[in-house]
């Protein structure tokens, strides 16, 4: 995937987006940065411990979060954003909203990709990527965080997900969005049961046959307690497994809080089979 100022993200194998949050909320305590000279550090780390796109955002997803005035976001966001095209001019940028302003400001300030919760649900927010030729994430939810926890009504969670993920990528299309710059997500977690975010993992080949790449964003998410019982801040461990099974299963995009012991544990696996053809399945 190359953008208009020249990077080049490379999706032959599966790449890392670090998660950095300039909240004060967000579910995870460790992924939460107000100090933009911290932020910025963090940053840094995460690329040279393996990053491919740093993923920022200015308002927490978690379900019950309050929103956020785009004005508040975009002061948020924008001054990491400027910092870090200063001091790597090659990094990948995403930035993690649905507000079509703070879409914009971002593009403009050197941002390459938008991380989109709400798939691309307002025509203003399709119209900032199509005009600044940005990358996009298209993820499946419904209702909003607030309400999308009640909204787990599903007959068949996978083809109705990856369903409506196809038709969202479609409608962009239609309205100029480039269609090699579409990812798509299928949202483990917002407005899926623990039961129905597995689901959606054991099938996720099934997103990938859709023809545009796809992201996962798993880490530290509730979702794992239903299995383990732990709290978010000892779910490491069972988030590096569910990488791996991402990894092993060729999803070209794996969001992590943990960057470094992804960045370790994704060496090893690209050493053992360099190929990636085959894992024994």
């Amino acid at each position: 995937m190359t953008f208009e100022n020249g990077r080049v993200l490379d999706l032959s194998e599966p790449r890392i987006m670090g998660i950095l949050n300039i909240t004060p909320d967000s579910f995870f305590p460790g992924s939460r940065f107000l100090d933009i000279p911290v932020a910025l550090d963090k940053a840094l780390e995460m690329l040279e411990n393996g990053a491919a796109i740093i993923d920022i955002g200015g308002e927490s997803s978690r379900p019950g979060a309050e929103k956020v005035e785009s004005k508040e976001e975009i002061a948020r966001v924008l001054p990491l954003i400027k910092q870090l095209r200063s001091k790597r001019p090659d990094a990948v940028i995403s930035v993690d909203t649905y507000n079509s302003e703070t879409a914009s400001a971002a593009l403009s300030e050197g941002a390459d990709m938008i991380n989109d919760i709400t798939g691309l649900r307002s025509m203003k927010m399709i119209e900032a990527v199509s005009e600044n030729h940005a990358a996009v994430v298209i993820m499946h939810m419904r209702g909003d965080p607030s309400t999308m926890s009640r909204m787990t009504d599903y007959r068949d969670v996978v083809g109705e997900v990856s369903s409506w993920l196809f038709e969202r990528a479609r409608r962009a299309i239609d309205f100029g969005v480039d269609p090699d710059r579409i990812i798509l997500d299928p949202g483990i977690g917002f407005a899926k049961s623990a039961e129905q975010s597995i689901e959606i993992l054991k099938n996720i080949e099934k997103f990938k046959k859709m023809g545009f790449p796809v992201l996962v964003g798993h880490s530290r998410k509730s979702f794992i307690s239903k299995i383990t019982g732990t709290p978010v801040e000892e779910r490491l461990e069972e988030t590096i497994s569910i990488s791996t099974y991402l990894y092993r299963k060729k999803v070209n995009i794996i969001r992590v809080h943990d960057v470094q012991e992804h960045g370790r544990i994704f060496g090893i696996l690209k050493t053992l089979n360099p190929s990636g053809e085959y894992w024994g399945e």
